[in-house]
């Protein structure tokens, strides 16, 4: 959604976090002040000169948004992030609450609804820094919430549904989840199985999901299933799915190798009936509405793991400069040095790259390229960095003790989730019209 008077808006954005987050309503002032009174000095001095943080996309407003998340993060997350990692779980519905109130839930989501009704570049800047959390589990989480289960609903919903689904969950008063990927059907979304049939005023569900990010705390769920025979991509809808409807059976928290402190369910449904008017937009174009959230959801997950790398290049700079081989810091051996200069190239590249299909995409054009090219590149160095870094801490690398270690686990997923690499480069070949036609087909 874009705003039409983009300072008004900004404004409103920030009013509206002073308003929500009482904890951080000092803070808050004091980001409001310092962004009027620069834009008042520079508006008095007519001067053209660039605002103090200058940045391809984003504005001193784009700051504070992060400035007053950052708090957040370090006063409520990062303190408690190694217990959830070891429990295997977070709650959910405490920290959402604590980020609904403060308006991170519903950054481009509409007004009326509980959202702040700025474009999709501000919810970059916050899943930017979510990067800062010491983790890829919560992160992930809060990504579900706030830009990957809800974006359909924001668009096609009726007013009712949104009103019972949306604003309950930008407020953080609920923890949703996306019911899309089943055991067959992963990166492949034509091929899911669940069915959704209808029968009077109601669908009838049965089927079942896999790998369900926060789908053991979840209220409710955006649930992909097959509403008629046709073909298989215009046979699928979006549905809103209370959890707690009778036949709704969560067979298990998935064990896996990362991502530890998010809760990753199996979900079967038997016979599960809800309303016809849980339907999200229209029968048969849920397939569409789901590959537009994957724009999104791609380019999020992008942002997300630029703070992450560069954390683990610099603890890593930090550490080889301390750690000795030979009576001779690390960092001084030319192979070192010069790969971790190679890395951070790496990073910023991509972010160039993730700039640019954001510029693009708050103005209306089509980024399914830019933004397939960016998840592929992210994926190949959520790998690349994480490996090279932990090579150069030695044994205390392959311990649990230090950042890098966790992430090279946890930032493994990137190249699979969303849309696997080989997916990305279908889509970028096709773009390039090199794709074989058989396989376009």
């Amino acid at each position: 959604m874009l705003p039409a008077d983009p300072k008004t808006m900004a404004l409103r954005h920030l009013f509206l976090l002073q308003e929500r987050a009482k904890l951080l309503a000092p803070s808050l002032r004091a980001n409001c002040a310092t962004w009027r009174l620069s834009h008042s000095l520079r508006d008095q001095t007519q001067s053209s000169s660039a605002p103090a943080r200058d940045h391809p996309i984003y504005t001193e407003e784009h700051f504070a948004l992060r400035d007053s998340l950052r708090k957040i993060i370090d006063k409520e997350i990062n303190p408690f992030v190694d217990k959830w990692e070891e429990e295997g779980q977070f709650p959910a519905h405490q920290v959402f609450k604590s980020l609904g109130k403060a308006g991170f839930l519903g950054v481009n989501k509409p007004t009326e609804y509980g959202g702040l009704g700025l474009d999709y570049s501000y919810c970059i800047a916050v899943a930017e820094e979510l990067g800062n959390i010491r983790c890829g589990g919560v992160p992930m989480a809060i990504g579900v919430q706030a830009d990957m289960a809800t974006p359909a609903l924001a668009r096609f919903g009726s007013d009712e549904l949104k009103r019972e689904f949306l604003a309950p969950t930008i407020a953080g008063d609920v923890v949703a989840c996306l019911g899309v990927s089943e055991p067959g059907a992963g990166s492949d979304v034509a091929s899911i199985k669940t069915k959704a049939v209808r029968k009077g005023d109601d669908y009838n569900i049965n089927g079942g999901k896999m790998w369900i990010t926060n789908g053991c705390q979840a209220d409710w769920m955006c649930l992909l299933a097959n509403t008629s025979d046709g073909p298989p991509h215009k046979n699928k809808s979006l549905l809103c799915l209370p959890m707690k409807t009778s036949g709704v059976h969560i067979a298990k928290k998935i064990d896996k190798m990362g991502m530890r402190s998010s809760d990753t369910a199996q979900i079967f449904f038997e016979d599960v009936r809800v309303p016809s008017k849980y339907l999200i937009g229209e029968e048969g174009m849920g397939f569409i509405y789901q590959m537009l959230q994957f724009q999104e959801e791609r380019m999020w997950g992008v942002a997300n793991v630029l703070v992450p790398l560069e954390n683990i290049i610099q603890e890593t700079i930090n550490y080889t400069r301390q750690r000795k081989i030979f009576n001779q810091p690390i960092i001084q051996k030319q192979i070192v040095h010069f790969r971790l200069a190679e890395l951070a190239t790496e990073v910023e590249l991509l972010r160039s790259l993730l700039y640019r299909a954001v510029a693009l995409y708050i103005h209306g054009n089509d980024v399914t390229k830019f933004a397939s090219m960016a998840k592929l590149k992210a994926g190949y160095l959520a790998r690349e960095v994480p490996d090279s870094c932990l090579q150069f801490w030695g044994g205390m690398g392959f311990t649990n003790e230090v950042l890098v270690s966790r992430l090279y686990r946890d930032l493994r997923l990137l190249s699979i989730g969303a849309g696997a690499d080989e997916v990305m480069l279908s889509i970028i070949c096709k773009h390039m019209d090199i794709l074989p036609k058989q396989q376009q087909a």
